[in-house]
């Protein structure tokens, strides 16, 4: 489809309680369908400051074209719904592209890519109650954990706070963690090791007074092959993230193959994948999208 941004911009501009009716009207469905799977597109990544993609550092950074991509992939056959932050739902909202969709607010977005301050990873964006109020189906969080940085355990405690508060609604919550430390460059690096991924899945299963309501969306390790041990760490359902892809058709293609495999495991229920279906190497997202859905 083709997005109007004048019409988006009239509708916030005078009529901004137009979010909360289209809201209200919205059609929802169960989390997961009769199959048991899920595939949600994810696009919560510009309100941390990160918006490249498949090479090009301000790939996302055209809301319009965004917004076609999403609803383009949305509307393609096996796929669930989006993870994104409110400004987006919004829009997404306004354009009558949620209906039968499963929604999920992004709720930590202020450890912003590359600041001093990431790991103190602020929760900025939807609150329990935000995702409660408007009839949205579930939330998700990011927890990095820096041994060496004091701002994790702000993180760390911030995220246990939330899984009860989701947990008091009686809402799902997608806790993604990671191991992270700093290079000699400064940048922050996720620990993809098996050792690294399988502690973040023992610290983030633990978290909360109950963990009922608590999903994880976690990686594929470096070493696939890894996957069946690491997984065995937690009951708590799971879902894959899509991660960096490089720009690359090869790239994407091994991405899919590292997926296709982690996704026969007993806990791993779908995909959360963004910027590799929406910006995919050769430009074409509803194969991208129907690629991922097929692994399904």
């Amino acid at each position: 489809m083709s997005v109007d941004v004048c019409e988006l911009v009239r509708l916030r501009s005078r009529h901004p309680e137009a979010v909360a009716e289209a809201a209200a009207r919205r059609t929802r469905r169960p989390l997961l369908n009769d199959t048991g799977r899920l595939m949600i597109v994810a696009a919560d990544h510009p309100a941390r400051g990160a918006l490249g993609a498949g090479g090009r550092s301000l790939a996302m950074a055209n809301r319009a074209d965004l917004l076609e991509r999403l609803c383009l992939a949305l509307s393609r056959p096996g796929v669930d719904g989006v993870l994104a932050t409110a400004d987006i739902l919004d829009d997404l909202l306004l354009l009558g592209a949620l209906d039968g969709k499963v929604v999920m607010g992004s709720m930590n977005r202020g450890g912003l890519q590359g600041a001093r301050f990431e790991l103190d990873d602020r929760f900025t964006g939807h609150r329990p109650e935000d995702i409660e109020r408007l009839g949205f189906d579930a939330g998700k969080l990011l927890l990095r954990i820096d041994y060496d940085d004091p701002g994790s355990l702000t993180t760390l405690e911030s995220t246990a706070r939330a899984v009860d508060a989701m947990a008091a609604r009686r809402l799902p919550v997608f806790v993604e963690p990671f191991i992270s430390r700093r290079d000699g460059t400064g940048r922050l690096r996720n620990d993809l090791s098996a050792e690294a991924v399988t502690r973040s899945i023992a610290i983030a299963s633990g978290l909360g007074g109950s963990s009922a309501y608590t999903w994880l969306k976690v990686p594929v390790t470096d070493n696939p092959d890894d996957m069946a041990e690491v997984m065995a760490t937690s009951t708590l359902p799971a879902v894959l993230l899509g991660g960096e892809v490089g720009g690359s058709a090869e790239e994407q293609a091994g991405a899919y193959e590292k997926w296709r495999g982690a996704l026969q495991l007993p806990t791993v229920c779908g995909l959360v994948v963004g910027r590799s279906l929406l910006y995919p190497a050769d430009g074409d997202v509803a194969a991208a999208v129907d690629t991922a859905v097929g692994l399904l």
